[in-house]
């Protein structure tokens, strides 16, 4: 895991200084490469070899230069298949440099992968900005003067790009709309993102810029399953993703996804390490805001896990959210965050340095009761447009106006459309259309970006097994029927109800949140309620009512008001 940078200019200052901004993303060093046209510059954060063995930029064997981010998942494979690969370091930067040189962009089909990439190619003068199948790792770009400038995160370059600092209107609709923004266009004026699965390539002479190449995985929904062969299909993903040689942590929720991959991670090594947030003072409400902290404790305690309640307070939370706002670069209205913040800095503080999580099992196996009540429902889109639509309405509604004219819903759906094309619609089954649609355009916004975010701000690699390629073309190969014969998430149940203990596979699903609205309305910490009340104003909370849906709604406006002071938003 690392940062890249570039422009395609002789600016090796520029890249200096971007590095420097980015320098949590490689804590293992750092170097720049320049020509007479192009910048290239990267952090390192050591994972498969030896830091002296992975330095980057890369020089590939054709003399073309790579910068990468990201892990390669099925590299030992992809080595024994191309036996005229020459593997000197042990590194995945040296397979892809390879690979791209031998095969161009094609090589990507090869790869389960997560990763950011920029490809130069000094013969065709051409970079290719590449990102993975899921959206897992971020990769930023902008048309300048000077032609591209490109990077992990987008914070460096925004005195460089025109009217940067300057809300983008339609990046700002969608958000306002639905509370997240799977669009190209960041909140930041002329700064857009690679999508998903997307391949760019800039030409320098030209300076025009193409989309080569767009990777879905595609909801074929066409094949019956096995509970045996579901449950093989996680103990290999997990394996792939545990490869490295650097201490592993578990994010560990309590639910059905994180505990699955906890469990399979131990059928590979006598330690495995597990961290769950305990909320205190504890309270008891509509929720019980620890039960997953207390499912997750007993079922370490009865695995042997190595086991971590990861305290969160008023004060913890508080001390979190200064730095959650300016990693996390893009609001994402989640009120949780400076917890997220936190437990990152707390793993990084017990030696991690590779996180697994069991995101995207929902959206893969059908965890929401949306998608059991669609499938279910006699009432289905009919179109492509159709489900675009429903997505729009269904998605969570945003809590905060972030604009004054916010463009209408027909342009919004045009957008939705032009960045997420029907090659992810079946007609004979929408659901599983709906859920392919949320890994790509909900799941990178919230959880991945989030995870990159503040794992990366600590030194940390973040991986996600049930997204890798291989296992989501798989989950998204099984009939919907199977899913939601019974209960949400009914296959994954029954393939581990012999292996997990019932409180696991039974438990009702719940969120991993922070109780902010009753913390703020019981006044449980003085000082929290003293720096919310100047930031926003106690009568902001009044007026909603005193409750936790009153204090989650307005921690949108209280993170979006920080935000803007810290990126100096005009």
């Amino acid at each position: 895991m690392c940062g890249i940078y570039g422009i395609t200019d002789k600016d090796p200052e520029f890249i200096k200084q971007y590095i420097e901004i980015c320098k949590h993303r490689g804590p293992d060093g750092s170097d720049i490469w320049t020509s007479d046209h192009v910048t290239l510059g990267h952090n390192l954060l050591s994972i498969m070899a030896e830091p002296n063995k992975s330095q980057q930029p890369w020089k590939t064997p054709k003399g073309n230069r790579l910068v990468y981010n990201g892990e390669i998942f099925n590299y030992n494979e992809l080595v024994k298949k191309y036996k005229n690969f020459t593997n000197s370091t042990g590194c995945d930067t040296e397979l892809l440099a390879w690979g791209l040189d031998e095969h161009g962009i094609n090589f990507i089909n090869e790869i389960d992968s997560m990763h950011g990439f920029a490809y130069y190619d000094l013969q065709r003068n051409t970079i290719t900005l590449s990102r993975d199948h899921a959206g897992i790792k971020p990769l930023y770009y902008a048309e300048i003067d000077k032609g591209l400038v490109f990077a992990s995160e987008l914070k460096g370059m925004l005195d460089i790009v025109p009217n940067a600092r300057t809300l983008d209107n339609l990046a700002c609709s969608m958000m306002t709309r639905t509370g997240t923004n799977p669009l190209r266009n960041t909140m930041f004026t002329n700064i857009k993102k690679v999508l998903p699965g997307e391949t760019i390539v800039y030409d320098l002479k030209m300076r025009t810029l193409n989309c080569a190449k767009r990777i879905y995985i595609k909801p074929n929904a066409d094949k019956d399953y096995s509970k045996n062969e579901l449950k093989e299909m996680f103990a290999q993903t997990v394996r792939q993703c545990a490869i490295g040689q650097r201490k592993i942590g578990v994010f560990m929720s309590g639910g059905l996804d994180s505990s699955v991959v906890a469990y399979e991670l131990q059928q590979l090594t006598n330690s495995v390490n597990t961290f769950t947030n305990r909320i205190t003072p504890e309270v008891r409400a509509d929720e019980d805001f620890n039960s997953d902290s207390k499912v997750a404790k007993r079922f370490a305690s009865e695995q042997n896990f190595n086991h971590h309640d990861v305290v969160i307070s008023p004060s913890e939370y508080l001390s979190a959210w200064q730095d959650s706002v300016w990693y996390m670069e893009q609001p994402n209205y989640n009120p949780s965050n400076p917890m997220y913040c936190y437990t990152n800095k707390y793993l990084a503080d017990n030696d991690i340095v590779v996180t697994l999580a069991g995101d995207m099992g929902d959206e893969l196996l059908g965890g929401y009761p949306k998608y059991k009540n669609l499938y279910h429902s006699e009432d289905k889109p009919n179109s492509w447009r159709e489900l675009l639509q429903l997505w729009l309405e269904r998605v969570k509604k945003g809590s905060y106006v972030l604009t004054g004219q916010p463009i209408n819903d027909e342009t919004l759906l045009d957008e939705l459309e032009e960045c997420y094309s029907d090659e992810l619609w079946n007609p004979s089954d929408p659901t599983a259309s709906y859920m392919a649609l949320d890994c790509v355009a909900q799941v990178p916004e919230s959880f991945f970006a989030r995870n990159d975010y503040y794992g990366m701000a600590y030194g940390m690699e973040g991986r996600f097994p049930l997204a890798s390629k291989k296992f989501m073309q798989y989950c998204l190969n099984i009939k919907s029927k199977h899913k939601f014969k019974n209960s949400t998430k009914d296959i994954v149940k029954k393939a581990y109800e012999k292996f997990l203990p019932g409180y696991i596979v039974n438990k009702e699903k719940t969120g991993w949140t922070v109780p902010i609205g009753y913390w703020l309305m019981d006044n449980v910490s003085d000082h929290l309620t003293s720096v919310y009340d100047q930031e926003i104003g106690k009568e902001r909370l009044q007026s909603q009512g005193r409750s936790q849906k009153a204090g989650k709604r307005l921690m949108p406006e209280w993170q979006v008001k920080n935000w803007k002071e810290k990126y100096q938003i005009k």
